[in-house]
């Protein structure tokens, strides 16, 4: 099965790092609303002074950066990657869709597909770095094949 890239959502992980989760997600939710009854608030929190950005979803607060976060400012489009499609997925723990990533950094998409789409996707792309993925927190390549 190929991909349907015109259901992909441009997400281009600088502008998550850089204050955008919020929007990105406002961009996606009809479709999560498909699949979640009640999909969670997600409250962005911009220091400008301390350099901080952060979001909090379901009681959780993710730091995308701070002057004190271990991974600093460099990372910080890898950690709003992996934090952005967190909140999603882990609304769609019981659903059978996972948003998966495609791509990363400026070219980052997002596409809800079943597990099994995703695996029929990763046999119709020769190339690794092109297949469905889930984000983890794993720096450099946060959950991208490669």
């Amino acid at each position: 099965m190929a991909l349907d890239y015109d259901k992909a959502y441009h997400l281009d992980a600088e502008n998550l790092a850089e204050q955008g989760i919020a929007k990105a997600y406002h961009e996606v939710l009809p479709e999560l609303r498909q699949c979640v009854k009640n999909p969670t608030v997600i409250e962005e929190s911009v220091d400008t002074s301390a350099a901080r950005y952060a979001v909090r979803a379901a009681g959780q607060e993710y730091v995308i950066y701070a002057p004190d976060a271990s991974d600093g400012e460099n990372r910080s489009w890898g950690t709003a990657t992996y934090v952005f499609f967190k909140i999603i997925n882990d609304q769609l723990a019981d659903s059978n869709v996972r948003f998966y990533a495609l791509n990363g950094g400026n070219d980052l998409f997002g596409i809800f597909l079943t597990p099994k789409q995703a695996e029929d996707a990763k046999r119709s792309l020769p190339t690794r770095t092109d297949w469905p993925y889930l984000p983890d927190a794993e720096w450099p390549w946060y959950g991208q094949y490669h």
